[in-house]
């Protein structure tokens, strides 16, 4: 174990000194000991197995996160659905119904993990079912046709979110249980550097000869499973590498019914992590904008398979590129400072494609967006993992993608309709106010958690 791994060292879990780490009131209570010598042991188990765990964590998401971007990247799914359907507000039930698996989801996949001393078979199951769904993505788009395979899309981009908003909740707890609080951030970074870069240069690839060349009769679908195929190496190099430690206490399994009725306590009792949900919620309102930037473009210039691509390939680059920056900055001072800065710089890019339309404006704006969803998802996964008590985390996760995901459901649905009836223009400026909303209500009433433990050490 490294120099200083012992009392006083941020545990892996959930940043608080494991010696001083309050045991939940409807736990038995273990001797003062006997509990101590269980928390060594935990802290002992994460550093000597972290070498494995750092590299099953890099692999899968350098993997996992390549396959991802593909699918979730503002450009190719909503362009896909636009070309199928011929309608933003099709394109914005799309995103609208990722988002909604990401609503009940992760509070019942919380619910059924907080309990148990191993995750990793429920990241298996939720993480192999998200990856089915993208792989129907891609058939559908094969052997359909019309308004039969726009349905289709909208049903399994549908299961691909309600089977993702549970594995948020899963693999975040993983993560908070094998990598250590100073180590997440580089990791992070790195896994993001490679698998952006990887990523970037497969969305050139398909946007130009996959899409452009219609490869296989379906373009699409041929880049779907490129997607697919990444994602699930991911997944089998986890599962592989990882060595997941039981930790020393966890809460009794509780219904879920009882669990919903516990959120308001869970809420109220840190007014930081109260307000961060809030932070949380305004920035994914301001996704109303997100499926119709590239439409946004395709109003001011042919929309050719090679500009998707290039423009995809810009959003990845500079998420390659940024979360070198974010990463160590949030190790180095706390996320908070890292969310503030991403917020700002989404503001700054969708401002920047809402008032200039010159070409090297538009790629600029496309760095900006995929630098400030970088930084604002390193940050928000990262935060979560930092207020209250180890044992709560599972759900903790739960509420926070819960919250995000109601608005993020809402939002983009708004969003096409709003598009139909006011014009590209309107949503932009809606989703500005919302992210200026966010941003004051940060820089007023949310701390940084990491600062507050390192206090009370």
């Amino acid at each position: 174990m490294p120099k200083g791994a012992g009392a006083g060292r941020l545990t892996a879990a959930s940043g608080v000194d494991h010696l001083s780490a309050k045991i939940d009131p409807l736990e038995p209570v273990a001797a003062e000991g006997d509990l101590a010598e269980r928390e060594a042991a935990y802290e002992k188990f994460v550093w000597d197995n972290l070498k494995r765990n750092y590299l099953g964590n890099y692999l899968h998401g350098m993997l996992g996160m390549t396959g991802f971007r593909l699918v979730n990247a503002p450009t190719f799914l909503p362009a896909y659905l636009h070309q199928v359907s011929g309608s933003n507000t099709i394109v914005g039930l799309g995103l609208a119904l990722q988002q909604l698996g990401g609503v009940l989801a992760p509070i019942f996949a919380g619910s059924q993990v907080e309990h148990r001393k191993k995750v990793m078979p429920a990241a298996m199951w939720m993480g192999g079912l998200g990856r089915i769904a993208i792989l129907c993505i891609a058939i559908s788009g094969w052997v359909l046709k019309g308004p039969a395979l726009t349905a289709a899309l909208l049903f399994f981009i549908a299961m691909f979110g309600l089977f993702m908003g549970a594995q948020r909740v899963v693999f975040s707890l993983l993560l908070s249980k094998v990598i250590p609080l100073s180590r997440r951030g580089r990791l992070q970074a790195w896994r993001s550097f490679t698998g952006s870069l990887i990523a970037a240069v497969l969305a050139w690839v398909a946007g130009k000869y996959f899409i452009g060349h219609n490869l296989f009769g379906n373009g699409y679908s041929t880049t779907f499973v490129f997607a697919f195929i990444l994602t699930s190496l991911g997944l089998s190099a986890l599962q592989i590498l990882l060595r997941e430690p039981e930790p020393p206490t966890t809460r009794p399994q509780a219904r879920f019914r009882e669990r919903l009725r516990d959120f308001p306590q869970l809420i109220a009792q840190d007014r930081g992590y109260a307000f961060f949900l809030v932070v949380q919620m305004m920035s994914s309102s301001a996704r109303i904008a997100t499926p119709f930037y590239i439409l946004y473009v395709g109003k001011l210039m042919p929309l050719t398979g090679t500009l998707i691509g290039s423009l995809t390939t810009t959003l990845l680059v500079a998420d390659m590129l940024s979360n070198l920056i974010w990463g160590n900055l949030g190790d180095k001072t706390g996320f908070r400072l890292v969310l503030l800065f991403a917020i700002v710089t989404w503001l700054a890019a969708t401002v920047l494609l809402l008032e200039l339309h010159t070409l090297p404006a538009i790629y600029l704006a496309f760095f900006g967006l995929g630098a400030a969803q970088a930084g604002y998802l390193m940050s928000t996964q990262t935060m979560i993992l930092e207020f209250g008590h180890r044992d709560d985390l599972p759900m903790r996760i739960a509420v926070s993608a819960t919250a995000e995901s109601i608005t993020a459901t809402a939002g983009p649905l708004l969003g096409g309709w709003m598009a139909d009836l006011f014009g590209y223009s309107f949503v932009f400026g809606a989703s500005v106010g919302m992210l200026s909303a966010g941003l004051l209500i940060l820089l007023l009433a949310v701390k940084e958690p990491r600062g507050g433990r390192l206090a009370a050490l």
